[in-house]
């Protein structure tokens, strides 16, 4: 638990400074290639400063709805205050941990995420929340990075090097392991970069799509 919340402060610390900035923190399409629709109750994990929690919101419509978690205040603060000012009414910012959601089991149709996954030091636990809050049927679209070799122990353990995207990476052979062990079906590549340096490693970007097994949540 020490380092759990070792390296959320490194990722707070890091993601505060950048919430009041146009930098651009993704690492693939997960929202424009989730194919949200109207009605639909959709989660954004790593929401940062909201911009795809409100074009969730846009799409889904009042019937629907965008929530966006993350755990840096202060992307949440920038999501809210943007939120207000463009009179999004269905649109809603948490702050949790990505392995304690504070939404109810089967809250949403669309679990999609942007680079944030990594993060996290218990993935399987991350994605056993993701399956958790998905309606039988759900879907989720995440982009991602994976490491093309293992990353240095010292590294693996160094929250600052986890919150620059890259140190928290698995290879790409344990990441879809664990989708599968944790139960989703249709587990697709929809995009996938070339191999890249990052920190002291070689990794890649990819946007995954999966189901979580069900009948068709038909019922927003």
């Amino acid at each position: 638990m020490a380092r759990t919340n070792t390296v959320i402060d490194a990722i707070d610390t890091r993601y505060s400074g950048l919430a009041e900035t146009s930098c651009c923190l993704s690492c693939g399409g997960a929202a424009d290639l989730s194919a949200a629709a109207p009605g639909e109750v959709c989660v954004d994990l790593g929401s940062g400063q909201g911009a795809d929690v409100l074009k969730l919101a846009a799409i889904v419509g009042p019937e629907g709805h965008a929530y966006g978690v993350d755990t840096s205040e202060a992307m949440l603060r920038r999501g809210k205050r943007t939120a207000e000012k463009l009179g999004v009414a269905n649109a809603s910012f948490i702050h949790a941990t990505f392995d304690a959601i504070a939404l109810p089991d089967a809250t949403a149709n669309l679990v999609i995420s942007n680079c944030s996954i990594n993060h996290a030091p218990d993935k399987a636990r991350v994605w056993g929340e993701v399956f958790r809050i998905l309606k039988p049927g759900g879907r989720f679209v995440v982009s991602d990075i994976y490491s093309l070799e293992p990353v240095p122990e010292a590294y693996r353990n160094d929250p600052d090097a986890v919150a620059e995207c890259w140190a928290g990476a698995v290879e790409k052979p344990v990441y879809l392991k664990t989708l599968e062990q944790t139960g989703f079906t249709g587990i697709a590549i929809l995009e996938e970069s070339t191999p890249y340096e990052k920190g002291k490693i070689r990794v890649a970007s990819f946007t995954i799509a999966g189901k979580r097994p069900g009948s068709c949540c038909c019922e927003k």
